[in-house]
């Protein structure tokens, strides 16, 4: 039995960006120990994969803590890993494999996304991981389809709580803090579109959107008071009947769930890199802030009418 790592430590649209991947990994190393080397935040998400057996956590400590990045080293060195697909390709887990790299033979193998990146950075991620894979000399069935459908917990207590039946419009108008620009300025005016067009339109803000999304005039679904787990948000918006969302994680899941939605973009990064253009219907603008309300309106009623991407 070899002994395999996967390095994906962040972030979470990537983590779920990976699945596809991680799942044809295990596809290839069926009778093999799998281990996802990943940090504290994501370890919840890892938990429920199936695809792998143990979990690693990477503090992710800073540089200058020598200490921490020691006991890391001694950690991964003991493994003694036969083989490693670094996902994350940073320059923190090249120092990773470089540790590794020094104490195995030379029949072991590294294979990491720099050289598929060199080859095609115009390529989207997931063309990317499929180089790379190919690179590998793995057999592709799942990676450019990543599916998260285990991801998702049961909604319907949450649902009944707020007197929702499956058909509503989601609303996942944040992202992260540390990306703002990200965020389209205009959800309540279309969420006021939306209701007056009849539609149930709530949101289910995380951690960093609180403020934002209890200002919308839609309801904001809350567990007890707390932003819902990711587990939760999956089931959700397998309930949901159409997605609106910035280019965040939450977004991805939805695309990764086969939900139907739009995704909009401003100019930080494109839809085609991201490749959810593959999965959502896409409005992509050089400036979010003067996409219009009625312009995404009337893009929803085009898809709910069946105009939807293929």
């Amino acid at each position: 039995m070899a002994r395999v790592l996967i390095i994906r430590l962040g972030a979470f649209g990537d983590v779920l960006q990976s699945e596809g991947a991680i799942h044809d990994i295990r596809l290839n190393h069926p009778n093999d120990e799998i281990t996802v080397l990943t940090t504290k935040p994501y370890r919840r998400i890892f938990e429920r994969c199936p695809w792998i057996d143990r979990i690693m956590i990477d503090p992710r400590s800073p540089r200058h803590h020598i200490l921490s990045l020691i006991r890391l080293r001694h950690e991964l060195q003991n493994e003694k890993f036969d083989v490693i697909y670094d996902l994350q390709n940073s320059r923190r887990t090249l120092l990773y494999r470089n540790w590794l790299d020094t104490t195995w033979s030379q029949k072991d193998e590294a294979f990491n996304l720099a050289e598929a990146a060199r080859q095609g950075r115009k390529l989207a991620i997931l063309e990317r991981i499929k180089v790379q894979m190919v690179q590998a000399g793995l057999s592709i069935r799942h990676t450019l389809r990543p599916d998260v459908g285990w991801m998702a917990d049961d909604a319907s207590d949450l649902m009944q709580r707020f007197d929702l039946k499956p058909g509503f419009v989601l609303l996942l108008a944040g992202s992260s803090a540390r990306h703002p620009q990200k965020r389209w300025p205009h959800y309540g005016d279309l969420a006021r579109l939306l209701m007056e067009a009849g539609e149930v339109v709530i949101t289910a803000p995380g951690p960093d959107e609180l403020e934002l999304c209890q200002a919308l005039p839609c309801p904001a679904l809350l567990d007890h008071g707390k932003p819902i787990s990711f587990n939760l948000l999956a089931g959700l918006i397998q309930q949901s009947g159409m997605i609106i969302g910035n280019d965040t994680g939450p977004t991805h899941m939805a695309a990764y769930l086969g939900a139907k939605g739009i995704a909009l973009f401003g100019p930080h990064t494109s839809a085609r890199a991201t490749g959810l253009d593959q999965f959502l219907d896409i409005i992509e603008v050089s400036d979010l802030a003067s996409l219009k309300p009625g312009e995404v309106f009337r893009r929803v009623t085009a898809t709910t009418n069946g105009a939807q991407k293929p």
